[in-house]
């Protein structure tokens, strides 16, 4: 009985931690403004899950948070600056596409479509290697990229799970505002870290 009151308690205890954690990404976000928030308020989350994936599931979400809201502030506004630039430019082509009514053109759907996967993808990897690495930007995006080539197996379980974490929360859209950021934040991070660890070992040996 003990041991099941036990599990109860941690079960319980991880739940609050997720809202806890989703709730001060989504009021950080706003602190900043949205435009100056959302990417470092994001990187804090992240953050936050690597220490818990690396067995610091008892530091003070609070203090840990905004430690490295503020130390990542800069950092992480001029990396989503640049990432709001690409996919400015993907909707600009989009509309471009869609509003010149040019069979020509049409082909262009294909690779642009190519690229959007790619980046998408490219993302997944981004803000988990962010955290981990502590590189600069330009060398963090070059190493981001090629880990996600070189890591197909990965790539294909973080859709997996991504994928049926949306048919659950689409089913319970409550879900998402309670827990939407820090699940995509853990089950992304939970898979990059073995993706990390296996290309690390491999250029230890």
């Amino acid at each position: 009985m003990n041991s099941t009151y036990s599990a109860i308690y941690t079960i319980l205890e991880w739940i609050t931690k997720f809202a806890y954690v989703n709730l001060l990404w989504i009021l950080f976000t706003l602190v900043g403004g949205v435009i100056f928030g959302f990417y470092p308020s994001t990187i804090a989350m992240f953050a936050i899950v690597r220490d818990w994936l690396r067995g610091n599931p008892d530091l003070p979400v609070f203090k840990t948070f905004w430690k490295y809201f503020k130390r990542d502030f800069i950092k992480s506004n001029i990396l989503g600056i640049l990432l709001d630039l690409i996919i400015i430019l993907i909707g600009l082509d989009l509309f471009y596409i869609k509003s010149n009514n040019n069979d020509l053109l049409s082909f262009t759907y294909i690779p642009l479509f190519a690229f959007m996967l790619i980046f998408l993808l490219f993302i997944f990897y981004l803000f988990p290697a962010f955290v981990h690495f502590q590189l600069k930007i330009p060398k963090l995006i070059k190493n981001s990229f090629l880990i996600m080539l070189i890591s197909p197996l990965y790539t294909f379980l973080i859709v997996i799970c991504l994928v049926s974490v949306y048919f659950i929360m689409r089913a319970i859209p409550a879900l998402f505002f309670i827990f939407g950021g820090t699940t995509f934040a853990f089950f992304t991070t939970w898979l990059c870290l073995y993706a990390f660890d296996r290309i690390q070992a491999k250029q230890n040996n």
